[in-house]
């Protein structure tokens, strides 16, 4: 399947780009992909039908067998590929995925979006330049479709960043985000602290240390520390699961969020100052004494 699907889009590339191949090239290469497709079938379908034996619906077993057939990096890579291209799509139109009412968003970009820029005009100078150099049309449509599709991964990596925002929802919980890739959420319950932290820990997007602290870094940094009361679940980019019982974490406004976190646990505290004073209960008024006679 893996040598097939990439040369079965090489050849769509080639004929695009005007490429004459011959008619037994053609049949042999669609007789591979039906080949596959059968294949898939033969292997999938067994899955399937002990799926729907033991009551699950149609779309629940073909789930589990595609669970059972696809690796899960490989699945999580292509839901976040989708999932990058929709969010680009919510970029255009000035929005943002799933906030809801009474949330409060807090974007955590800022320190990549000069080098996500920086690998756009990279990009694009690349482009250009080899569509000037190489001489051989089929190289060229072959290097511009990837080139094309690269530009167009990374503005979507982006947009993924800037319409899935860190949220603090109106119960004080907290939902840490970044892109498709990465979801987290930590009860009001268990936050038991939050302060301004700003730490540069090594390591790529999502570390995770010995003790449970868990380093969700863009840039390189961190700028917000969460104590939590009891551990919390999470799954990395490509699948494995993990526990974290503090989370640091980069926000563009560290300081509104730990007041947005804080907030939520004083309000029991703050309640008897900021409630209207008492008033005593108004009496009818007593009647008039009669004008002496």
């Amino acid at each position: 399947m893996w040598a097939v699907l990439p040369g079965e889009v090489a050849l769509a590339v080639c004929l695009v780009a005007g490429v004459r191949i011959p008619g037994a090239v053609l049949l042999g290469a669609e007789a591979l992909v039906v080949g596959v497709l059968a294949l898939e079938a033969y292997v999938m379908w067994p899955l399937y039908a002990a799926r729907r034996r033991a009551g699950e619906t149609r779309r629940e077993a073909g789930l589990s067998a595609v669970r059972a057939v696809v690796p899960v990096a490989v699945r999580r890579l292509l839901v976040h590929e989708f999932r990058a291209l929709h969010s680009l799509g919510l970029w255009v139109l000035r929005r943002r995925h799933r906030i809801p009412e009474g949330a409060r968003p807090f974007a955590y970009t800022e320190p990549q979006t000069g080098i996500m820029w920086t690998f756009v005009f990279v990009s694009v100078v690349e482009t250009v330049v080899l569509a000037l150099v190489i001489p051989w049309p089929l190289v060229h449509a072959v290097l511009l479709v990837v080139d094309v599709y690269g530009i167009v991964i990374i503005l979507a990596l982006q947009a993924a960043c800037v319409t899935r925002p860190h949220l603090v929802e109106a119960d004080g919980s907290l939902r840490l985000r970044y892109g498709a890739l990465f979801d987290l959420r930590a009860p009001a319950s268990v936050i038991a602290s939050a302060r301004v932290d700003r730490r540069f820990p090594g390591g790529g997007l999502v570390r995770v240390d010995e003790d449970g602290t868990l380093d969700l870094a863009v840039g390189s940094q961190t700028t917000v520390t969460v104590e939590l009361a009891e551990p919390v679940e999470f799954v990395r980019p490509l699948g494995r699961r993990g526990s974290a019982r503090t989370l640091r974490f980069h926000a563009d406004d560290p300081r509104a969020v730990v007041a947005a976190l804080v907030a939520p646990s004083l309000a029991p505290q703050l309640a008897p100052q900021l409630a209207p004073p008492l008033t005593p209960e108004r009496t009818a008024p007593s009647s008039t004494p009669d004008p002496p006679a």
